[in-house]
């Protein structure tokens, strides 16, 4: 809240509003004559979002995957002061077997961010895609060194029986990938594999190309003169494609950074909220047309 400086009166877009924490924070900023406009691809998350604000300022409510957010802004006469994309999902998706996000809950292997529509689940995806483009994949979205091994082995384990859990995909992945000893020890062997097919499902890095578009053209009109964007990103794809685009706006005079180095959590917060240890914050102004 401190590097994107809301003032009363003046809209934020939280285009990742989640359970709603950071837009509670920004409707407190901007309060009762300013707006937040929350957008989510989830609509349980985007009602609970709208109710913990309603009474706190105006709330817009758009659900949908926050690329076309702003097609939509600019329709609706909306104007941005700040903007925030939170990449990481969210932890009530985590915690919720059900989802197949995490293979600490055994679950159906689903990955869905938006389930009403007709995206394919990981399960599909596991159970239907050839063994290179799985590889690649794996490689491309998950940085996995032995992503050709892993697809190797999840083609076997389909042709026995069909993988449909996280715990049938966690366990065919660790028998592959061997626990690394020492630093980042603690990371499961299955991780890697499970971000790659969480990105494939949504196509993550396809919707946040997209944004950072709309951010370097502006060609919709839904940015304000020296609104400020923040990007929290989670894993080095994400922030090396924020990295490049804002480095991008900067050299051309578009914008200015506002923070010179990427934001991260302390220790006292990593220990209070271990998933925090890889988020990194960046943040630009841009330029007073």
């Amino acid at each position: 809240m401190d590097t994107l400086a809301l003032a009363a009166g003046q809209t934020y877009i939280d285009c990742t509003a989640g359970l709603g924490g950071h837009s509670l924070l920004a409707a407190e900023l901007v309060g009762t004559n300013g707006m937040v406009v929350l957008n989510d691809l989830d609509g349980a998350n985007l009602e609970r979002a709208a109710g913990a604000i309603r009474d706190v300022c105006r709330v817009e409510r758009v659900q949908g995957n926050f690329a076309e957010l702003p097609r939509t802004l600019a329709e609706r006469g909306i104007l941005a002061d700040a903007v925030l994309a939170d990449l990481g999902f969210a932890s009530v998706h985590v915690d919720d077997g059900e989802r197949g996000f995490s293979f600490m809950r055994d679950g159906p292997l689903d990955m869905r961010y938006d389930r009403s529509g007709g995206a394919e689940t990981a399960a599909g995806l596991v159970n239907t895609l050839g063994e290179a483009e799985l590889a690649s994949i794996i490689r491309e979205f998950g940085e996995e060194r032995r992503a050709k091994v892993v697809a190797q082995k999840l083609v076997q384990v389909r042709d026995v029986s069909p993988i449909q859990t996280t715990s049938e995909l966690a366990e065919a992945v660790r028998s592959v990938v061997p626990r690394h000893r020492g630093k980042g020890s603690g990371i499961d062997p299955a991780t890697k594999t499970f971000q790659a097919l969480r990105i494939a499902v949504n196509d993550e890095m396809g919707s946040l190309s997209a944004l950072l578009a709309a951010i370097r053209h502006d060609a919709e009109g839904w940015l304000q003169p020296g609104a400020r964007i923040g990007i929290i990103s989670f894993h080095s794809l994400e922030d090396r494609l924020v990295k490049q685009a804002f480095a991008e706006l900067v050299e051309r005079g578009r914008a200015e950074h506002v923070t010179a180095k990427p934001v991260t959590a302390g220790e006292e917060e990593t220990m209070a909220n271990p998933r925090s240890r890889s988020a990194k914050l960046r943040v630009v102004r841009m330029a007073d047309k």
